[in-house]
């Protein structure tokens, strides 16, 4: 067993552990692990499906409910094909994108936001104004990100922003200016076919070599080449790193790091689309593009069997094995988990899959009686601690525009081990209170009284929460290979696209769902 020294030392590391390991007198809130289910899923790696005993029919089969799957079956339904049955191992729907609800309020428990759709968005356009929040020129003012936004904390006091300003020499704030500025040049940058050096999705952006060159390096190298060796800089540019891709500057692709300041902005000098986001995150929008489709939670996929007339799926319930026999399969599965599921594949799994690596993360969701005290900047939707391996934290009532009373704090902490499979066995190495534990000491430092007013604490580990784009696999041909069917199996996941966003997701579940509606003949006008 850890002492308690030791568990915050291997997740808030052994500076912060040796100053805050003394005992606690106050009792860990109430709580639970809420999820995923990784002992239901790691069934795949030691069990083989068992013969069903009942089989039914169904045009298409989607596997796993997360954003692109959901995507695949409302595209799907909107061109007509109504017979799609969707699976998933989880007790709802939804993947990193569901929310839960307490007491006091709807909260997420992955992807809180998605940015206003620039230009070439068309699908997530589609979506919005499907959802009432974008009448095809704006963004309905309810549901954008209330003021204020951003805040960091730094040696006992908030400030506003992400950068930290307060403090910064002249040569940070000049290497800053500069770092913009080079950003800005990639906003301006069009190739020859006038497609934009980073866009969202990632399918629309420039292939050129001039482009693609910079995924063959870190992105630490790339702010080594460019002699941008402020530490505060530096901070700023890897906590976009973590906040998007679960990883740090040296295993970062440089295309992936400027990707997340670069695809968000129009044009240079313009701030990037601001963020769309509701008390639940992103489940609003899984509630959206789940309605009317039929949806069985609790059912894993184990054995997906192509054949000449179809695709044979047998999934374990909780009432035993299923046989479920489709035209068409929509695998919305990452892809590590293929070869444990598609039949042919289990003997000799395809090189392509072994590029795909992921991070692991820990959410944690408390549930406040008040507002917790601060020094400095007001509470903000986003609150960071500048000297913490984790996210920090939304406030999950901001936009209800409640500043005080009870509330509920979504915190993040990814795992960044250059090995995932290390960050892995450290995040199921910690149990609930383990991680309540290190939740509240690391919010602890800036809001002494938070863990007095924490009535509640649930957690959700995620140990394959998303794709990490480490240098070389973003424009990688793997990552192309891996988006082939295969024997009328149709494939879309965020993976697919590299970076795990909402938007991706969205488009790859719609790519597929278009593959599908190609091949049975049916719709040729595309929501791309």
């Amino acid at each position: 067993m850890l002492t308690r020294r030791d568990l915050l030392a291997s997740f808030l590391g052994a500076p912060f552990a040796a100053a805050c390991a003394r005992r606690v007198e106050t009792p860990l809130p109430p709580g639970v692990i809420a999820g995923a289910s990784a002992d239901f899923g790691h069934r795949l790696r030691t069990e083989r499906a068992p013969a069903p005993t009942e089989w039914e029919a169904h045009d298409v089969v989607v596997i796993g409910s997360g954003i692109a799957g959901l995507a695949a079956a409302w595209r799907m339904r909107h061109a007509g094909l109504h017979d799609v049955l969707v699976l998933e191992l989880e007790p709802s729907i939804g993947g990193t994108s569901r929310s839960g609800q307490s007491k006091v309020s709807a909260f997420p428990w992955g992807a809180h936001y998605v940015p206003a759709p620039n230009p070439e968005n068309k699908v997530l356009q589609r979506v919005l104004r499907e959802l009432g929040v974008y009448d095809g020129d704006q963004i309905a003012e309810q549901f954008l990100c209330r003021d204020p936004e951003e805040r960091v904390f730094y040696r006992g006091r908030w400030y506003e922003g992400l950068y930290l300003t307060a403090g910064a020499s002249h040569d940070d704030l000049r290497q800053l200016h500069a770092f913009e500025r080079k950003v800005a040049e990639w906003v301006q940058w069009r190739d020859a076919k006038g497609r934009r050096a980073f866009t969202i999705p990632v399918a629309y952006a420039s292939d050129d070599a001039e482009v693609t060159a910079l995924d063959r390096m870190s992105m630490g190298e790339w702010l080594d080449a460019q002699q941008f060796t402020s530490p505060r800089l530096r901070w700023f540019v890897e906590y976009g790193c973590r906040d998007d891709y679960g990883t740090l500057l040296a295993d970062t692709s440089a295309w992936a790091g400027l990707f997340y300041f670069a695809s968000r902005v129009v044009e240079p000098g313009v701030e990037s689309e601001p963020f769309i986001t509701f008390p639940e995150g992103n489940g609003r929008l899984v509630a959206h593009l789940g309605q009317r489709i039929a949806a069985r939670t609790h059912w894993l996929a184990m054995n997906v069997a192509p054949h000449e007339q179809g695709v044979d799926v047998t999934a374990m319930t909780p009432d035993g094995p299923r046989g479920l026999r489709a035209k068409q399969v929509v695998f919305a599965a990452p892809q590590f988990v293929a070869p444990y599921v598609i039949e042919p594949w289990r003997a000799a799994p395809p090189p392509h899959v072994r590029a795909f690596s992921y991070g692991s993360w820990l959410v944690a969701n408390l549930t406040l009686r008040d507002r917790p005290r601060s020094t400095g900047f007001p509470l903000s939707w986003d609150n960071v601690l500048y000297d913490s391996p984790s996210l920090g934290y939304v406030v999950a009532t901001h936009q209800r525009g409640i500043d005080y009373g009870p509330t509920v704090l979504t915190y993040y902490h990814a795992l960044t081990d250059a090995d995932p499979r290390k960050s892995r066995e450290r995040l199921l190495s910690a149990g609930r209170d383990e991680w309540a534990d290190v939740t509240l000491a690391d919010l602890g430092r800036a809001h002494p009284d938070l863990r007095t007013l924490t009535e509640r604490l649930d957690i959700m580990r995620w140990g394959h929460a998303m794709i990490r784009p480490t240098p070389g696999f973003v424009w990688s041909a793997a990552r192309r290979s891996a988006m082939q069917p295969y024997r009328g199996i149709h494939f879309a996941h965020s993976d697919l696209s590299a970076v795990a966003l909402f938007e991706e997701a969205l488009y790859q579940g719609v790519r597929a769902a278009e593959e599908v509606l190609d091949v049975r003949g049916m719709e040729s006008v595309t929501f791309l």
